[in-house]
């Protein structure tokens, strides 16, 4: 079974849970999901720093990255991942078509 950690914005957050799960039933995936902040909670400097270590720890154990890219959007820290991914030779698949790419500041 092939494993692919999802990346995306969080902004992103209910798509990419739908997605990941289209991916197990319909791909036969194995997904490793972000964690999601759902409600207001201001997370300390700390926290933020221990979810970023963690996310890369499951890109590390994963045969690739799965972007989450509405409107071809990607933010600067899935821009991080995407290197990231790529420099430990690491299968990069994007939901929606790459051409499309916008900036990061809309």
């Amino acid at each position: 079974m092939i494993t692919y950690t999802i990346c995306g914005s969080m902004k992103f957050a209910e798509e990419m849970k739908k997605i990941a799960y289209q991916l197990e039933i319909e791909q036969g995936y194995n997904i490793l999901q972000c964690v999601y902040v759902e409600d207001i909670t201001k997370l300390s400097e700390d926290n933020i720093k221990r979810l970023e270590q963690a996310h890369y720890k499951k890109i590390d154990i994963s045969d690739g990255i799965y972007v989450v890219n509405p409107n071809g959007y990607i933010g600067e820290s899935v821009k991080k991942e995407i290197e990231y991914a790529k420099k430990h030779n690491k299968k990069v698949l994007y939901h929606y078509p790459t051409n499309q790419l916008v900036k990061s500041s809309l």
